[in-house]
């Protein structure tokens, strides 16, 4: 039996039924790739339901406003995929006459597509017989095949796509593509993996080698920096708030955020009062000190503190607090505002 035959028989008994599954529109496909970038289908599935109750089409997507999706986006994290996601619809209304491309070589023309989601959506749309290689799929090629290239290099990259083209199904590539997928994240995973349950453990070499643990190989190491952040909550005499809109580049840009003090150390609070002292005419001072965070990020990990003030002056185009609720902004700043009672 072929690798093909036996991984799709696995997925026909194993599947998860997921809605992106179900549909072969284009549109859709590519909302719930994006989504699920490097997010578990468990946490990105409440927010493709989200998506496509509020942006049922592209054109739905391309008329709204940033704002409103950045606050459904809220959570996921790598905010620039939610711009490009509004950058690309409009991109297909004005260009593609609002229907999305479902081929791999025009999906590839489009701002945030890389070589894996074109060819998932291509495959998974239309049927189109391109090879996806997600890490899944790195793993579950590198273990039965007994590859030990180092997936971080872009040979071995080149190298997996064509071993997944050659082992592809050319009649079923959307089926056999969902099925490695699918295998990768139920069976074949990361750590301990099931193998005497596994349908390739006759073939495996990896399980032949007991090199299962090694497989894949990636040497490439991240470099974290870390941040030291104080998020001041300023308060007027109107119960107004200070929000601030990122407009740099960076990871949280457009969205809102309280005025923040940024240092290349932690300091205590008496430090920073002195800080806000040379800025503002300062009634009350707060540290919630049972609400610092470490946010950990791919590259930077967040130290983050929160304080208070009460301040004399108005707020210019201050936010009540139900308003400051309402606007987008970082998780681990939605997650403090939904805990303190104000």
């Amino acid at each position: 039996m072929s690798f093909s035959t036996k991984i799709i028989n696995w997925y026909n008994q194993n599947y998860r039924d997921l809605p992106w599954r179900n549909t072969t529109d284009a549109y859709k496909i590519w909302l719930s790739e994006i989504i699920l970038q490097q997010t578990r289908v468990a946490q990105g599935l409440p927010y493709y339901n989200n998506f496509i109750n509020a942006f049922s089409t592209v054109n739905d997507l391309a008329n709204a406003d940033e704002q409103q999706i950045l606050k459904l986006w809220q959570g996921l994290g790598y905010y620039s995929r939610a711009r490009n996601l509004h950058f690309t619809a409009k991109f297909v209304v004005e260009n593609y006459n609002g229907v999305f491309p479902n081929s791999y070589e025009e999906l590839l023309k489009l701002k945030g597509i890389g070589t894996y989601t074109a060819a998932a959506i291509a495959s998974f749309s239309s049927n189109e017989a391109v090879a996806v290689v997600d890490g899944n799929v790195f793993r579950v090629l590198s273990r039965v095949f007994n590859v030990d290239y180092d997936i971080s290099q872009n040979t071995s990259k080149k190298y997996f796509i064509e071993l997944a083209t050659k082992v592809l199904s050319k009649k079923q590539p959307n089926i056999h593509n969902q099925a490695i997928m699918e295998f990768g994240a139920l069976q074949c995973v990361p750590k301990n993996p099931n193998c005497l349950a596994c349908i390739f453990n006759d073939s495996c070499e990896a399980f032949k080698l007991k090199k299962v643990s090694e497989l894949p190989v990636k040497s490439k190491k991240v470099k974290v920096t870390k941040r030291f952040l104080n998020y001041i909550l300023v308060k007027d005499a109107l119960d107004n708030y200070e929000m601030n809109k990122r407009t740099e580049n960076g990871i949280w840009k457009n969205l809102f955020e309280f005025p923040c003090i940024e240092l290349e150390s932690e300091i205590d609070e008496s430090e920073i009062l002195n800080q806000l002292n040379e800025q503002y005419s300062i009634k009350n001072f707060h540290y919630f000190d049972s609400f610092d965070v470490l946010h950990k990020l791919s590259h930077q990990h967040l130290n983050i503190k929160f304080y208070t003030i009460e301040i004399n002056e108005a707020i210019n185009n201050g936010y009540s607090f139900e308003e400051v609720k309402q606007l987008p902004v970082p998780i681990v700043l939605h997650n403090f505002i939904e805990k303190i009672v104000i």
